[in-house]
Protein backbone atom coordinates (compact mmCIF):
# COMPACT_ATOMS: atom_id res chain seq x y z
CA UNK A 1 0.00 0.00 0.00
CA UNK A 2 2.83 2.41 0.91
CA UNK A 3 4.45 1.75 -2.48
CA UNK A 4 1.33 2.93 -4.31
CA UNK A 5 0.94 5.94 -2.03
CA UNK A 6 4.49 7.05 -2.79
CA UNK A 7 3.92 6.55 -6.53
CA UNK A 8 0.75 8.67 -6.39
CA UNK A 9 2.54 11.47 -4.54
CA UNK A 10 5.45 11.40 -6.98
CA UNK A 11 3.09 11.75 -9.95
CA UNK A 12 1.20 14.53 -8.19
CA UNK A 13 4.42 16.44 -7.49
CA UNK A 14 5.50 16.16 -11.11
CA UNK A 15 2.32 17.75 -12.40
CA UNK A 16 1.44 20.49 -9.94
CA UNK A 17 2.29 24.15 -9.57
CA UNK A 18 4.79 25.55 -7.09
CA UNK A 19 2.00 26.64 -4.76
CA UNK A 20 0.31 23.24 -4.91
CA UNK A 21 3.61 21.48 -4.15
CA UNK A 22 3.87 23.09 -0.73
CA UNK A 23 2.63 20.71 1.91
CA UNK A 24 2.59 17.64 -0.34
CA UNK A 25 5.39 16.00 1.65
CA UNK A 26 3.74 16.05 5.08
CA UNK A 27 3.72 12.27 5.00
CA UNK A 28 7.48 12.33 5.66
CA UNK A 29 7.84 11.64 9.37
CA UNK A 30 11.39 10.40 9.87
CA UNK A 31 13.09 10.33 12.22
CA UNK A 32 16.34 11.18 10.41
CA UNK A 33 19.74 11.15 12.04
CA UNK A 34 21.56 12.79 9.13
CA UNK A 35 21.17 14.23 5.64
CA UNK A 36 21.86 11.06 3.65
CA UNK A 37 18.90 9.41 5.41
CA UNK A 38 16.67 12.20 4.08
CA UNK A 39 18.07 11.69 0.59
CA UNK A 40 17.32 7.97 0.71
CA UNK A 41 13.73 8.82 1.58
CA UNK A 42 13.56 11.27 -1.35
CA UNK A 43 14.98 8.63 -3.70
CA UNK A 44 12.13 6.32 -2.77
CA UNK A 45 9.98 8.38 -5.15
CA UNK A 46 12.62 10.27 -7.11
CA UNK A 47 15.38 7.80 -7.94
CA UNK A 48 15.57 9.02 -11.55
CA UNK A 49 16.05 12.61 -10.39
CA UNK A 50 18.87 11.75 -8.02
CA UNK A 51 20.68 9.98 -10.86
CA UNK A 52 20.26 13.11 -12.99
CA UNK A 53 22.00 15.22 -10.38
CA UNK A 54 25.18 13.15 -10.54
CA UNK A 55 25.65 14.38 -14.13
CA UNK A 56 25.46 18.10 -13.32
CA UNK A 57 28.07 20.77 -12.62
CA UNK A 58 26.31 21.61 -9.35
CA UNK A 59 27.32 18.12 -8.25
CA UNK A 60 30.69 17.63 -9.97
CA UNK A 61 31.91 21.24 -9.78
CA UNK A 62 33.51 20.75 -13.17
CA UNK A 63 33.09 19.44 -16.70
CA UNK A 64 35.10 18.68 -19.81
CA UNK A 65 35.51 21.97 -21.63
CA UNK A 66 37.95 23.99 -23.70
CA UNK A 67 40.07 26.40 -21.64
CA UNK A 68 42.89 28.38 -23.25
CA UNK A 69 42.71 26.10 -26.26
CA UNK A 70 43.00 22.88 -24.25
CA UNK A 71 40.27 20.38 -23.35
CA UNK A 72 40.38 19.97 -19.57
CA UNK A 73 38.14 18.89 -16.70
CA UNK A 74 37.61 22.31 -15.22
CA UNK A 75 35.23 24.09 -12.86
CA UNK A 76 34.84 25.39 -9.34
CA UNK A 77 36.78 22.41 -7.99
CA UNK A 78 40.06 23.58 -9.57
CA UNK A 79 39.60 27.24 -10.48
CA UNK A 80 42.06 29.79 -9.09
CA UNK A 81 40.63 32.84 -7.38
CA UNK A 82 41.82 35.87 -5.47
CA UNK A 83 39.13 35.99 -2.80
CA UNK A 84 38.28 33.71 0.09
CA UNK A 85 39.56 30.90 -0.01
CA UNK A 86 41.84 31.35 -3.09
CA UNK A 87 41.20 27.76 -4.24
CA UNK A 88 38.97 24.79 -3.41
CA UNK A 89 41.28 21.70 -3.22
CA UNK A 90 43.07 22.88 -0.08
CA UNK A 91 39.92 24.10 1.68
CA UNK A 92 37.36 21.43 0.89
CA UNK A 93 35.46 21.07 4.21
CA UNK A 94 34.79 24.81 4.15
CA UNK A 95 34.19 25.35 0.44
CA UNK A 96 31.94 22.30 0.16
CA UNK A 97 29.59 23.69 2.81
CA UNK A 98 27.97 25.07 -0.36
CA UNK A 99 28.18 21.82 -2.31
CA UNK A 100 24.88 20.12 -3.17
CA UNK A 101 26.05 17.08 -1.29
CA UNK A 102 27.29 15.60 1.98
CA UNK A 103 30.83 14.66 2.95
CA UNK A 104 33.16 16.03 0.25
CA UNK A 105 36.15 16.70 2.48
CA UNK A 106 38.99 15.12 0.49
CA UNK A 107 39.80 13.20 -2.68
CA UNK A 108 38.07 10.05 -1.45
CA UNK A 109 34.57 11.49 -1.90
CA UNK A 110 32.41 9.10 -3.96
CA UNK A 111 30.45 11.04 -6.58
CA UNK A 112 28.54 7.92 -7.63
CA UNK A 113 26.74 7.48 -4.29
CA UNK A 114 23.41 9.20 -4.67
CA UNK A 115 22.80 9.18 -0.92
CA UNK A 116 25.55 11.81 -0.74
CA UNK A 117 23.28 14.23 -2.65
CA UNK A 118 21.76 17.02 -0.57
CA UNK A 119 18.16 17.52 -1.76
CA UNK A 120 17.33 19.96 1.03
CA UNK A 121 19.92 22.59 0.19
CA UNK A 122 17.92 23.53 -2.94
CA UNK A 123 14.39 22.39 -2.09
CA UNK A 124 13.92 23.40 1.56
CA UNK A 125 11.43 26.25 1.89
CA UNK A 126 11.26 26.38 5.69
CA UNK A 127 14.23 28.73 5.86
CA UNK A 128 15.66 26.69 8.74
CA UNK A 129 18.07 24.45 6.84
CA UNK A 130 21.64 25.69 7.26
CA UNK A 131 24.90 23.90 6.54
CA UNK A 132 27.77 24.11 9.02
CA UNK A 133 30.64 26.28 7.62
CA UNK A 134 33.31 23.59 8.13
CA UNK A 135 31.06 20.56 7.79
CA UNK A 136 31.89 19.41 4.24
CA UNK A 137 28.23 19.93 3.31
CA UNK A 138 26.64 18.59 6.48
CA UNK A 139 24.46 20.70 8.77
CA UNK A 140 24.54 20.25 12.55
CA UNK A 141 22.60 17.11 13.38
CA UNK A 142 20.53 16.24 16.47
CA UNK A 143 22.76 15.61 19.47
CA UNK A 144 25.76 17.47 18.01
CA UNK A 145 27.34 20.63 19.43
CA UNK A 146 29.37 22.76 17.04
CA UNK A 147 30.77 26.28 17.17
CA UNK A 148 32.19 28.46 14.41
CA UNK A 149 33.76 30.86 14.84
CA UNK A 150 34.59 30.33 18.51
CA UNK A 151 31.58 31.22 20.61
CA UNK A 152 28.95 31.05 17.88
CA UNK A 153 26.85 27.95 18.53
CA UNK A 154 25.09 26.36 15.56
CA UNK A 155 21.77 24.79 16.44
CA UNK A 156 20.86 21.32 15.13
CA UNK A 157 18.61 21.25 12.06
CA UNK A 158 15.12 19.73 12.28
CA UNK A 159 15.48 17.44 9.28
CA UNK A 160 11.85 16.28 9.30
CA UNK A 161 10.55 19.86 9.33
CA UNK A 162 12.88 20.76 6.43
CA UNK A 163 11.95 17.66 4.44
CA UNK A 164 8.23 18.31 4.84
CA UNK A 165 8.67 21.82 3.43
CA UNK A 166 10.34 20.89 0.15
CA UNK A 167 9.19 22.54 -3.06
CA UNK A 168 10.77 24.05 -6.16
CA UNK A 169 13.89 26.14 -5.43
CA UNK A 170 13.20 29.66 -4.20
CA UNK A 171 15.38 32.71 -4.76
CA UNK A 172 16.37 32.53 -1.09
CA UNK A 173 17.43 28.88 -1.42
CA UNK A 174 19.68 29.66 -4.39
CA UNK A 175 20.97 32.68 -2.53
CA UNK A 176 22.04 30.71 0.53
CA UNK A 177 25.13 29.83 -1.50
CA UNK A 178 25.26 32.33 -4.34
CA UNK A 179 24.56 35.51 -2.35
CA UNK A 180 27.37 34.74 0.11
CA UNK A 181 30.13 33.26 -2.04
CA UNK A 182 33.61 34.66 -1.62
CA UNK A 183 33.51 35.14 2.15
CA UNK A 184 30.57 37.48 2.71
CA UNK A 185 27.34 38.82 1.26
CA UNK A 186 27.92 40.00 -2.33
CA UNK A 187 31.70 39.76 -1.83
CA UNK A 188 32.40 37.91 -5.05
CA UNK A 189 29.98 38.70 -7.87
CA UNK A 190 28.86 42.24 -7.11
CA UNK A 191 25.38 41.69 -8.54
CA UNK A 192 24.14 38.94 -6.21
CA UNK A 193 23.07 39.86 -2.69
CA UNK A 194 20.29 39.00 -0.24
CA UNK A 195 18.07 41.81 -1.52
CA UNK A 196 17.33 39.61 -4.53
CA UNK A 197 15.37 37.19 -2.34
CA UNK A 198 12.56 39.77 -2.32
CA UNK A 199 13.63 42.80 -4.38
CA UNK A 200 11.78 45.91 -5.43
CA UNK A 201 11.15 46.49 -9.12
CA UNK A 202 13.81 49.21 -9.21
CA UNK A 203 16.41 46.93 -7.63
CA UNK A 204 15.83 44.14 -10.16
CA UNK A 205 13.01 44.39 -12.66
CA UNK A 206 12.90 40.67 -13.41
CA UNK A 207 12.68 39.36 -9.86
CA UNK A 208 10.91 42.39 -8.41
CA UNK A 209 8.39 43.79 -10.88
CA UNK A 210 8.00 40.58 -12.91
CA UNK A 211 8.18 38.13 -9.99
CA UNK A 212 10.60 35.78 -11.73
CA UNK A 213 12.61 33.22 -9.79
CA UNK A 214 16.19 32.21 -10.49
CA UNK A 215 14.83 29.13 -12.22
CA UNK A 216 12.78 31.27 -14.63
CA UNK A 217 16.00 32.09 -16.49
CA UNK A 218 18.39 29.46 -15.16
CA UNK A 219 16.25 26.61 -16.41
CA UNK A 220 17.09 23.20 -15.04
CA UNK A 221 16.25 20.45 -17.52
CA UNK A 222 17.26 17.15 -15.90
CA UNK A 223 18.49 19.16 -12.91
CA UNK A 224 21.31 20.65 -15.03
CA UNK A 225 20.89 24.33 -14.20
CA UNK A 226 21.61 26.53 -17.20
CA UNK A 227 24.19 29.28 -16.92
CA UNK A 228 27.59 29.47 -15.26
CA UNK A 229 29.95 32.13 -13.97
CA UNK A 230 32.75 32.94 -16.38
CA UNK A 231 35.25 31.90 -13.72
CA UNK A 232 34.19 28.28 -14.08
CA UNK A 233 33.02 28.22 -17.70
CA UNK A 234 35.43 30.35 -19.74
CA UNK A 235 33.90 29.47 -23.11
CA UNK A 236 30.48 29.60 -24.68
CA UNK A 237 28.66 26.28 -24.90
CA UNK A 238 25.25 24.60 -24.70
CA UNK A 239 24.74 25.78 -21.13
CA UNK A 240 25.50 29.42 -21.91
CA UNK A 241 22.61 31.85 -21.60
CA UNK A 242 21.83 35.50 -22.20
CA UNK A 243 19.16 38.17 -22.40
CA UNK A 244 18.20 37.31 -25.96
CA UNK A 245 17.14 33.84 -24.92
CA UNK A 246 13.89 35.54 -23.92
CA UNK A 247 14.10 39.00 -25.51
CA UNK A 248 14.22 38.42 -29.25
CA UNK A 249 14.07 40.55 -32.39
CA UNK A 250 14.11 44.33 -32.64
CA UNK A 251 13.29 45.23 -29.06
CA UNK A 252 13.52 49.01 -29.25
CA UNK A 253 11.27 51.52 -30.94
CA UNK A 254 14.32 53.56 -31.90
CA UNK A 255 16.29 51.93 -34.74
CA UNK A 256 19.70 53.14 -33.57
CA UNK A 257 19.26 51.24 -30.30
CA UNK A 258 18.56 48.01 -32.17
CA UNK A 259 21.72 48.67 -34.18
CA UNK A 260 23.65 49.14 -30.93
CA UNK A 261 22.73 45.60 -29.89
CA UNK A 262 25.15 44.21 -32.48
CA UNK A 263 28.13 45.69 -30.60
CA UNK A 264 26.76 46.55 -27.14
CA UNK A 265 25.45 43.95 -24.68
CA UNK A 266 21.99 44.47 -23.20
CA UNK A 267 23.54 44.51 -19.72
CA UNK A 268 25.69 47.52 -20.57
CA UNK A 269 22.71 49.86 -20.72
CA UNK A 270 20.32 48.02 -18.41
CA UNK A 271 22.73 47.50 -15.49
CA UNK A 272 24.06 51.05 -15.03
CA UNK A 273 25.29 50.30 -11.49
CA UNK A 274 26.03 47.24 -9.39
CA UNK A 275 26.47 46.55 -5.68
CA UNK A 276 23.33 48.57 -5.14
CA UNK A 277 22.48 46.87 -1.86
CA UNK A 278 25.41 45.28 -0.06
CA UNK A 279 28.96 46.39 -0.93
CA UNK A 280 31.24 44.12 -2.93
CA UNK A 281 34.98 43.47 -2.62
CA UNK A 282 37.14 45.45 -5.04
CA UNK A 283 40.56 44.82 -3.51
CA UNK A 284 41.92 42.07 -1.26
CA UNK A 285 45.46 42.23 0.12
CA UNK A 286 46.39 38.86 1.61
CA UNK A 287 49.96 39.99 2.31
CA UNK A 288 48.84 42.09 5.28
CA UNK A 289 47.15 39.17 7.06
CA UNK A 290 48.52 37.86 10.33
CA UNK A 291 48.98 41.20 12.10
CA UNK A 292 47.84 41.41 15.71
CA UNK A 293 45.78 44.51 15.21
CA UNK A 294 42.22 45.08 16.23
CA UNK A 295 39.84 43.87 13.57
CA UNK A 296 37.56 46.53 12.19
CA UNK A 297 33.90 46.12 12.98
CA UNK A 298 32.21 43.92 10.39
CA UNK A 299 29.39 46.35 9.71
CA UNK A 300 27.10 45.50 6.79
CA UNK A 301 27.97 48.79 5.07
CA UNK A 302 31.70 48.82 5.89
CA UNK A 303 33.88 49.75 2.91
CA UNK A 304 37.23 48.90 4.52
CA UNK A 305 37.79 45.76 6.56
CA UNK A 306 40.83 44.24 8.23
CA UNK A 307 40.81 40.66 9.41
CA UNK A 308 43.87 38.87 10.77
CA UNK A 309 43.03 35.73 8.80
CA UNK A 310 42.31 37.55 5.53
CA UNK A 311 44.21 40.84 5.47
CA UNK A 312 42.91 44.15 4.11
CA UNK A 313 39.74 44.32 2.06
CA UNK A 314 38.39 47.35 0.22
CA UNK A 315 34.73 47.25 -0.75
CA UNK A 316 32.55 49.48 -2.90
CA UNK A 317 28.87 50.25 -3.34
CA UNK A 318 26.72 51.78 -6.11
CA UNK A 319 29.46 51.32 -8.69
CA UNK A 320 29.62 51.95 -12.41
CA UNK A 321 30.76 48.75 -14.19
CA UNK A 322 34.05 48.46 -16.04
CA UNK A 323 33.30 48.08 -19.75
CA UNK A 324 35.36 45.74 -21.93
CA UNK A 325 35.01 43.92 -25.24
CA UNK A 326 33.78 40.36 -24.72
CA UNK A 327 33.26 37.66 -27.34
CA UNK A 328 31.90 35.03 -24.96
CA UNK A 329 35.24 33.42 -24.10
CA UNK A 330 37.59 34.06 -21.21
CA UNK A 331 41.33 33.78 -20.70
CA UNK A 332 42.14 31.87 -17.49
CA UNK A 333 45.23 31.04 -15.47
CA UNK A 334 45.02 27.36 -14.48
CA UNK A 335 46.61 25.70 -11.48
CA UNK A 336 50.23 24.96 -12.30
CA UNK A 337 50.47 27.50 -15.15
CA UNK A 338 53.67 29.53 -15.26
CA UNK A 339 53.21 33.22 -14.47
CA UNK A 340 55.27 36.41 -14.76
CA UNK A 341 55.40 37.89 -11.25
CA UNK A 342 56.69 41.23 -12.57
CA UNK A 343 53.30 41.88 -14.17
CA UNK A 344 49.75 41.91 -12.89
CA UNK A 345 48.54 38.32 -13.26
CA UNK A 346 45.12 38.28 -14.91
CA UNK A 347 43.59 35.16 -13.37
CA UNK A 348 40.62 35.77 -15.64
CA UNK A 349 40.07 38.26 -18.44
CA UNK A 350 37.43 38.55 -21.18
CA UNK A 351 38.60 37.98 -24.73
CA UNK A 352 37.61 40.38 -27.47
CA UNK A 353 38.53 43.64 -29.12
CA UNK A 354 36.98 46.29 -31.32
CA UNK A 355 37.89 44.43 -34.50
CA UNK A 356 36.39 41.15 -33.30
CA UNK A 357 32.99 40.72 -35.03
CA UNK A 358 31.80 38.43 -32.22
CA UNK A 359 32.67 40.85 -29.43
CA UNK A 360 30.35 43.30 -27.74
CA UNK A 361 30.94 45.94 -25.07
CA UNK A 362 30.01 44.22 -21.80
CA UNK A 363 29.93 45.32 -18.12
CA UNK A 364 32.23 43.70 -15.55
CA UNK A 365 33.31 43.93 -11.96
CA UNK A 366 37.12 43.86 -11.79
CA UNK A 367 38.68 42.71 -8.53
CA UNK A 368 42.30 43.34 -7.60
CA UNK A 369 44.30 41.33 -5.08
CA UNK A 370 47.74 40.59 -3.70
CA UNK A 371 48.21 36.89 -3.08
CA UNK A 372 51.03 34.33 -2.64
CA UNK A 373 52.90 32.51 -5.39
CA UNK A 374 55.68 29.94 -5.56
CA UNK A 375 58.85 32.03 -5.89
CA UNK A 376 60.85 29.38 -7.79
CA UNK A 377 58.23 27.38 -9.68
CA UNK A 378 56.48 30.61 -10.74
CA UNK A 379 52.99 29.27 -10.09
CA UNK A 380 50.06 30.75 -8.20
CA UNK A 381 49.99 29.32 -4.69
CA UNK A 382 47.08 27.23 -3.46
CA UNK A 383 47.18 27.71 0.33
CA UNK A 384 45.15 26.01 3.04
CA UNK A 385 43.26 28.98 4.44
CA UNK A 386 40.56 27.55 6.69
CA UNK A 387 40.28 24.61 9.03
CA UNK A 388 39.22 23.51 12.50
CA UNK A 389 40.92 24.85 15.63
CA UNK A 390 43.17 21.77 15.81
CA UNK A 391 44.51 22.24 12.26
CA UNK A 392 48.31 22.23 11.86
CA UNK A 393 48.33 24.04 8.53
CA UNK A 394 45.26 26.27 8.10
CA UNK A 395 46.40 29.87 7.83
CA UNK A 396 43.40 31.12 9.80
CA UNK A 397 44.57 28.92 12.71
CA UNK A 398 48.40 29.02 12.61
CA UNK A 399 49.02 32.23 10.62
CA UNK A 400 51.96 30.56 8.92
CA UNK A 401 51.99 31.09 5.15
CA UNK A 402 54.74 28.53 4.53
CA UNK A 403 52.82 25.72 6.26
CA UNK A 404 49.56 26.80 4.65
CA UNK A 405 51.03 26.84 1.15
CA UNK A 406 52.88 23.55 1.60
CA UNK A 407 49.70 21.78 2.76
CA UNK A 408 47.55 23.43 0.10
CA UNK A 409 49.86 22.63 -2.81
CA UNK A 410 50.05 19.02 -1.65
CA UNK A 411 46.26 18.81 -1.56
CA UNK A 412 46.12 20.23 -5.10
CA UNK A 413 48.79 17.83 -6.38
CA UNK A 414 51.24 20.64 -7.17
CA UNK A 415 54.94 20.98 -6.29
CA UNK A 416 56.07 23.65 -3.82
CA UNK A 417 59.64 24.94 -3.72
CA UNK A 418 59.40 26.05 -0.10
CA UNK A 419 59.73 29.72 -1.06
CA UNK A 420 56.88 32.12 -1.64
CA UNK A 421 56.39 35.74 -2.65
CA UNK A 422 53.51 38.05 -3.50
CA UNK A 423 51.89 38.87 -6.84
CA UNK A 424 49.21 41.30 -7.88
CA UNK A 425 46.22 39.70 -9.60
CA UNK A 426 42.90 40.61 -11.18
CA UNK A 427 39.75 38.63 -11.81
CA UNK A 428 36.58 39.68 -13.63
CA UNK A 429 32.92 38.94 -12.94
CA UNK A 430 30.31 39.51 -15.61
CA UNK A 431 27.27 41.49 -14.44
CA UNK A 432 23.86 40.04 -15.26
CA UNK A 433 21.60 40.81 -12.30
CA UNK A 434 20.21 44.00 -10.73
CA UNK A 435 18.63 44.94 -14.08
CA UNK A 436 16.76 48.24 -13.84
CA UNK A 437 13.39 49.11 -15.41
CA UNK A 438 13.41 50.53 -18.92
CA UNK A 439 13.04 54.14 -17.78
CA UNK A 440 16.13 53.81 -15.54
CA UNK A 441 18.41 52.42 -18.28
CA UNK A 442 21.30 54.50 -19.65
CA UNK A 443 20.53 57.24 -22.16
CA UNK A 444 22.63 58.45 -25.10
CA UNK A 445 24.18 61.28 -23.08
CA UNK A 446 25.45 58.85 -20.44
CA UNK A 447 27.89 57.33 -22.92
CA UNK A 448 28.34 60.06 -25.53
CA UNK A 449 29.37 63.66 -25.02
CA UNK A 450 31.41 65.58 -22.47
CA UNK A 451 30.28 63.60 -19.42
CA UNK A 452 30.64 60.16 -20.98
CA UNK A 453 31.07 57.25 -18.57
CA UNK A 454 32.96 55.29 -21.23
CA UNK A 455 36.73 55.19 -21.76
CA UNK A 456 36.56 55.18 -25.55
CA UNK A 457 40.33 55.06 -26.03
CA UNK A 458 40.49 52.06 -23.70
CA UNK A 459 38.01 50.33 -26.01
CA UNK A 460 40.15 50.96 -29.07
CA UNK A 461 38.61 54.20 -30.40
CA UNK A 462 40.54 57.40 -31.02
CA UNK A 463 37.55 59.40 -29.80
CA UNK A 464 33.85 59.15 -29.07
CA UNK A 465 32.47 57.44 -32.22
CA UNK A 466 29.48 59.76 -32.22
CA UNK A 467 31.84 62.68 -32.57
Amino acid sequence: MRKYLLLFLALACASTSDAALKGTHRFITGPFQNGPEVTKACAGCHEKLTNQITQTVHWNWGKKQTVNGKIVDYGKKNALGNSFCLAVPSNLPGCTSCHAGYGWQDGSFDFTKTENIDCLVCHDTSGTYKKFPLGAGHPVYPGEHKEYPAGKVWEPVDLVFAAQSISRPSRAACGNCHFYSGGGENYKHGDLDANLANPTGDFDVHMGAKGLTCESCHKAANHDVKGEAISVSPGSGPRAMGCTDCHKGNLHKIAILNKHMKRVACQTCHIPTYAKGSPTVLSWDWSTAGRDQKAEAAKPDALKIYDKARGDLVLGKDLAPTLMWYNGTVERVLMGDKIDPTKVVRLSAPRGERGDPDARIFPFKVMQAKQPYDLENLTVAVPNIIGPAESDSAYSVKFDWDKAIAAGMKAAGLPYSGKYGWIETTTVWSLNHMVVPMDKALRCQNCHGENSRIDWKGLGYTKDPRG
